[in-house]
């Protein structure tokens, strides 16, 4: 458990350094940049793969396709439910869309908890509650004050409890399955690049530098977010989530995006379910280390 917290929080910082990098790769859209991401992450995720001795994963898999071809169907869907979070992820900081995508996130958790509950029967710890009670102070206010949620908000949202259920019924949340959703994803990442502006790199020599780091960036992030889900409980996975959209708040404020006074009471009791998240945490580090 131990092991997973780290490798979880570790993905959230590396998300929220991703999440301001991209407004450092102007001129390109958001849709260029999802494709260059695309483009170097799977290298990089094939190269740790390879390093890790965690290829026969991906050989596994392609097994189960050769006898079962009708998986390759579930296998897409998974990928573009990935695929449309990556994809919003870097549309959003240019469009000014990032508070919008970052409440997203903070509703993660609770419909983790929740999918959690319902499909796999799971309990949660009495601070676990409490952290959702919280969390769910901030919801009720964003409710009353919007009486609805915008799109990018519920995309994040509903869209990656999805995602993960799906991957475990089709036995392919592994690095292995990471690696067949991104492969899956090349051809629109690819066409997004060529689509785009060529000119775009030749405007901004930095680009030369930014767009292979992004590379590493994303696939250090996948496969840690990705390592995670699987040395967790479905809902502790969840609950953990909230540092990042903590991070991603901070970004859109650097990035010139405001909190109203009326949206203080959605994001201050969120921000006490993570403090009692950190709490609870740090209680496991202290048992283990007596242990």
């Amino acid at each position: 458990m131990y092991k997973g917290v780290v490798l979880s929080v570790s993905a959230s910082v590396l998300f929220g350094v991703m999440y301001f990098y991209t407004s450092l790769m102007t001129p390109l859209s958001g849709e260029e940049i999802f494709g260059w991401r695309m483009l170097l992450t799977v290298p990089c995720v094939t190269l740790f793969l390879l390093s890790s001795g965690d290829w026969p994963l991906v050989r596994k898999i392609a097994s189960r396709l050769r006898h079962r071809p009708t998986l390759l169907l579930g296998m897409a869907v998974s990928s573009l439910l990935l695929g449309a979070q990556l994809l919003i992820f870097m549309w959003a900081p240019l469009h000014g869309r990032s508070l919008e995508v970052s409440l997203g996130y903070f509703l993660l958790p609770l419909t983790m908890i929740i999918t959690g509950r319902i499909v796999y029967g799971e309990r949660l710890s009495r601070l676990q509650k409490i952290a959702a009670f919280c969390a769910m102070i901030g919801v009720g206010n964003e409710l009353l004050r919007l009486g609805s949620f915008s799109w990018e908000t519920l995309l994040v949202a509903l869209g990656y409890p999805i995602y993960f259920v799906l991957r475990r019924k089709l036995a392919i949340d592994n690095l292995g399955g990471l690696w067949f959703d991104m492969t899956l994803m090349l051809p629109v990442g690819v066409w997004f690049i060529v689509s785009g502006n060529p000119a775009a790199i030749q405007q901004a020599p930095m680009l030369y530098l930014l767009i292979p780091l992004l590379g590493v960036i994303s696939a250090s992030a996948l496969v840690s977010y990705i390592v995670a889900s699987r040395l967790l409980p479905f809902s502790l996975f969840g609950l953990l989530s909230y540092v990042e959209p903590v991070l991603l708040v901070g970004v859109a404020l650097l990035l010139g995006e405001s909190i109203s006074r009326e949206e203080w009471m959605t994001y201050l009791p969120i921000w006490l379910a993570v403090l009692v998240l950190v709490f609870e945490g740090s209680k496991h580090v202290l048992v283990q280390r007596r242990t």
